[in-house]
């Protein structure tokens, strides 16, 4: 059996959640439940407050978490990340009042900047070499300026649009985050086993994310050509077609590269180009 933490609410619970119904683990899950059991696989999930999670791994309460890195930066810089999700992305940054001229990090200089992330705060300031005093405040961040609290915020960014309300610009990005997968200092033998099968699932569905299936038809004599632009997989399957000289090429693009790899394809020759979503890839 191995115990998971996720994000108690938000948008980084239901990422996680989807995550692991991806991976084929059914939780059964009721309304305001702070631990659930999955169905079909060894699993425990408790949903816990993001901020107390790294001090559970370290007590021993949980053997997994998902997190986002930049609460590793603040609470768990000893805590082993095992797999980036690619989900959640979002940035640490400084904002100021739209209305306030900002030339640069020296702006900073004697400053009141309110966060929640004092560690990732102090750690810039004592890389720029600029003095600032902290007002420490657990969410709502963004109000300080308009309350008169604070001259900056520092605070998790994604689409911009909460700056945006409260008449804040972004000003210096400081570090980018994503989800995590984190592993407890201390598990047992049999929660590692367990989690090596959970790690081959979720690798097998970030691949997927990260992929496109492709199907397409080609002249025999550009095969070798074609196969050289499609690298993914060991070498595309080529079915012969019903009319003479053509061949059909299935194989796997890289979805980050999927229109310049179009491009090479239809100018070697290949036409009739079909894309299909993967919902698994394993190697």
């Amino acid at each position: 059996m191995v115990r998971i933490a996720i994000q108690k609410s938000g948008r980084l619970n239901e990422d996680s959640l989807g995550l692991l119904k991806s991976c084929g683990i059914s939780i059964d899950n009721g309304k305001d439940q702070l631990k659930a059991a999955a169905r079909n696989f060894p699993m425990e999930v408790f949903y816990l407050r993001n901020g107390d999670i790294p001090q559970y791994m370290r007590d021993g309460v949980v053997d997994l978490a998902i997190l986002g890195e930049n609460l590793l930066v603040e609470k768990g810089e000893d805590l082993q990340v095992i797999e980036q999700l690619g989900f959640s992305k979002c940035r640490v940054s400084i904002a100021v009042p739209k209305n306030i001229a900002f030339n640069g990090a020296q702006d900073l200089e004697g400053k009141r900047i309110a966060t929640s992330y004092p560690n990732t705060v102090n750690a810039f300031l004592e890389a720029n070499q600029i003095s600032a005093d902290l007002h420490i405040i657990n969410g709502s961040v963004e109000i300080a300026p308009n309350i008169g609290l604070a001259d900056a915020i520092c605070d998790i960014v994604s689409s911009g649009s909460t700056l945006f309300k409260n008449n804040l610009k972004e000003v210096i990005e400081i570090t980018r985050s994503q989800a995590v997968l984190v592993q407890a200092p201390s598990v047992s033998t049999e929660a590692k086993q367990t989690i090596e099968k959970l790690r081959f699932r979720i690798q097998a569905v970030l691949r997927a994310k990260q992929s496109k299936y492709i199907l397409l038809n080609a002249p025999n004599n550009k095969i070798d050509a074609i196969s050289k632009i499609l690298p993914v997989l060991k070498s595309p399957t080529v079915l012969p077609l019903a009319q003479d000289g053509w061949s059909s090429l299935h194989s796997v693009v890289n979805a980050v590269d999927f229109w310049e790899v179009i491009d090479q394809l239809k100018a070697e020759g290949a036409e009739d180009i079909l894309v299909c979503p993967i919902e698994k890839m394993v190697l």
